[in-house]
């Protein structure tokens, strides 16, 4: 049976035709990469028509199919793209040649196609011979996996003469295998499914500040970040982001850490979206995604929840995309009708009759926390709203305020459901803390949407006591992002005092320039008696707003004690 070629060989004389053919006829001994002989008859043959020939060999040496490229590659027909066991290689190897008119300054013969091929197909070798200027075998490059903890790495191997490749394959390969073997024996399941993070930068000044907060969103979601690959670019590309050659390094990376997702620190447009997962095996998540994800596992409340679902409903739809719309049915018009819809338009449909649904109820929610907030109003009880960066340390601020135990932990978004609490204050009588959602940079508009019932509560505060992260090296930027989006809700005109909390990691000095440049007031919420001058500023500021004091001016607050804590009744 005749040895299959793949690939173009029209325009082809039958006498080029029969030497490709003759490739099929060749035997490799176990021990070589590629026999002397057949490397010849390869070169020559490509350096006669101009384009890359390559062959795909079993361990037993013969020649299972012929492939017939273009001057830069030779294309892989389909031999299934499943990878072989973790313990295991699949036993063939992939011979190619190179043009020499193709050589750069670098040693590097292999392509990242062929690299790529390597990992994917988890090959036994990559070999690739250059032909020489009489279309001789040169130069030569080999690669093979190597086992790791994580999964595989590719080493790669460059020799100046043909002659220097090794004459034991049939041992190095092998050792591979028995490593791979011991390597998956040794293996753990580890904690936290391990990721790959793309990081662009585009020059802006706080390209930096958002490499790390992906890193800290990436730990919040319970995500290994066991690569970060980034990349220098004017500006994103269009189609991929990053671009075609930089998607290529991405997979091989992730196929050499083992990775199981991707994830993009960009918001990806649906048609990006489209074009990574194409190119990339594994699940692709952006920096929106991974938000929504946080969320999802934060919200406790069924607001939280209806909220959350809403909001990734509204993400998810645009990115219904048909990737197989030549085989699917097209409804309306002629030669368009048909007995039903496709599943795609189905999905669509489903999820906009979910939306809606989630919507209507929202609003009836919405509907009795106005009432509450109407009757609440009607008390004349001040209401004291704390906004901020995730992560500032509202909920442990509010619990040092009002002696409560709402979860409060050092992680992203550890708050999405608003919580209220009662305090009576000597001057003030009884007050309303209210605590909310965290803030971050760029904050995807479909949350914002989907939580604007939630942060109407900041609509009817009194005063908004923003909590910034003191300690934070982004901390000028955050107060900065927090109060643009105070701005886009429309609330920058409320009254504001600014807290800088955790001022017990950072220096004196540095606490009081703070303060003195923001006009706030410094604490550390992780002390109860630091809130003591906080309280009597809050005090202060809100008879400042209310044309005077009710009642004895002169009281003080001397003690933590001198505060009363009230049991909250959400109904009152």
């Amino acid at each position: 049976m005749a040895t299959p070629i793949f690939g173009n060989t029209q325009g082809l004389n039958s006498r080029e035709v029969e030497a490709l053919k003759s490739l099929g006829l060749q035997k490799c001994a176990p021990n070589l990469l590629v026999s002397r002989e057949l490397a010849h008859r390869m070169t020559s043959l490509s350096d006669m028509l101009h384009r890359k020939v390559g062959v795909l060999m079993g361990r037993n040496g013969h020649v299972e199919c012929i492939m017939l490229g273009d001057a830069e590659r030779a294309y892989l027909p389909d031999i299934g793209r499943s990878r072989a066991g973790i313990g295991r290689l699949r036993g063939i190897r992939l011979v190619v040649t190179s043009l020499e008119t193709a050589k750069t300054q670098t040693k590097e013969i292999l392509t990242m196609d062929e690299l790529t091929d390597l990992a994917k197909l988890r090959l036994d070798f990559a070999v690739a011979v250059e032909a020489n200027i009489v279309g001789a075998p040169g130069r030569a490059e080999y690669a093979h996996l190597t086992p790791s903890l994580k999964g595989v790495s590719v080493t790669r191997n460059f020799v100046e003469a043909f002659e220097e490749l090794p004459t034991n394959a049939d041992e190095i390969l092998k050792a591979v295998e028995t490593e791979l073997r011991a390597t998956t024996d040794r293996a753990q399941a580890t904690k936290a499914p391990p990721a790959i993070l793309v990081h662009l930068d585009t020059g802006e000044r706080d390209a930096r500040e958002r490499r790390e907060e992906m890193l800290e969103l990436c730990r919040t979601a319970g995500i290994e970040i066991v690569r970060v690959i980034e990349q220098k670019r004017r500006q994103p590309d269009p189609k991929s982001l990053v671009g075609s050659g930089k998607l290529q390094q991405i997979e091989l990376h992730a196929l050499d850490e083992d990775a199981e997702f991707v994830i993009f620190d960009r918001e990806l447009s649906p048609a990006q979206t489209r074009v990574i997962t194409q190119v990339l095996p594994l699940k692709v998540l952006d920096r929106t995604q991974l938000i929504l994800d946080i969320f999802a596992q934060r919200a406790k409340s069924l607001d939280g929840k209806l909220q959350v679902e809403l909001a990734q409903l509204k993400y998810n739809l645009p990115k219904l995309i048909d990737r197989d719309t030549a085989m699917s049915r097209l409804t309306g018009g002629v030669g368009g009708r048909g007995p039903g819809e496709t599943k795609l338009e189905m999905n669509r449909r489903k999820a906009r009759e979910r939306m809606n649904a989630l919507e209507r109820e929202l609003k009836q929610r919405a509907g009795h926390r106005e009432l509450q907030r109407k009757k609440r109003n009607a008390q004349n009880i001040p209401v004291f709203s704390l906004v901020g960066y995730t992560n500032a340390g509202k909920s442990t601020l509010l619990n040092a305020l009002t002696q409560s135990d709402v979860y409060a932990e050092n992680q992203l978004f550890a708050t999405l459901d608003t919580t209220s609490r009662r305090l009576r204050f000597p001057r003030l009588q009884e007050v309303i803390f209210t605590d909310t959602v965290g803030f971050i940079r760029d904050l995807p508009k479909d949350l914002v949407a989907a939580f604007k019932a939630t942060l109407e509560e900041l609509n009817d505060a009194d005063v908004l006591l923003h909590v910034i992260d003191a300690s934070s090296p982004q901390v000028h930027s955050q107060i900065a992002a927090v109060e643009a989006i105070l701005k886009q809700l429309g609330l920058d005109t409320k009254p504001m005092i600014r807290i800088f909390n955790k001022t017990d990691l950072i220096s004196p000095e540095t606490a009081i320039e703070l303060t003195r440049e923001y006009d706030g007031v410094a604490v550390s919420a992780k002390y109860k008696t630091s809130t003591l001058p906080l309280i009597d500023r809050i005090q202060d500021f809100y008879m400042s707003q209310n044309g005077g004091l009710k009642g004895n001016a002169e009281i003080k607050i001397r003690t933590f004690e001198d505060t009363e804590i009230l049991p909250f009744d959400p109904n009152a």
